[in-house]
């Protein structure tokens, strides 16, 4: 287990070394917070949580979904290299209550079970593209809109 340790320690510092991980994290860094900045006002948003090169992601909440102890999140998905939205809860308990409710929705039509952070999980954008980056942003921020607004309507018809 050690040795296989220090081997990618060694991988690690390698491509460290190249200085092209860095170069690509930091954009994509910086795009999340330009994500961030350009979000709609009438939600708020959380701060952006770094992850550990698996997720990127900031909160994205109003009044009904804070009552409900519910936020959404832009996620980047680093090893896919993509845009995600995530319907997560407060915590554990409050996420499998919600599975529950969601589980047999479309939105979940291909899990069997829970996915690991989140009650609900969506692709906003399978694309990165810095040369079109104002297109893709309005885009990404448009359908999770569209998805939060759709999954707070099923909600709300459920519960009354």
């Amino acid at each position: 287990m050690e040795k296989d340790i220090q081997k990618s320690l060694e991988i690690y510092q390698d491509q460290l070394r190249q200085k092209e991980i860095q170069k690509a994290y930091r954009a994509l860094i910086k795009y999340v917070a330009e994500i961030k900045a350009k979000f709609p006002e009438n939600y708020q948003t959380g701060n952006i949580s770094l992850g550990y090169l698996d997720y990127t992601y900031f909160s994205f909440y109003n009044e009904e979904l804070r009552r409900q102890k519910l936020r959404f999140g832009i996620v980047l998905n680093h090893e896919k290299l993509q845009f995600e939205c995530w319907l997560m809860g407060q915590n554990a308990q409050i996420q499998k209550a919600y599975w529950e409710i969601l589980k047999n929705t479309k939105w979940n039509q291909d899990r069997s079970k829970m996915p690991q952070y989140a009650v609900l999980e969506a692709v906003l954008e399978t694309q990165i593209d810095f040369e079109n980056k104002e297109n893709r942003t309005k885009n990404i921020i448009d359908h999770a809109i569209s998805f939060a607004e759709e999954v707070q309507m099923y909600l709300k018809n459920v519960q009354n």
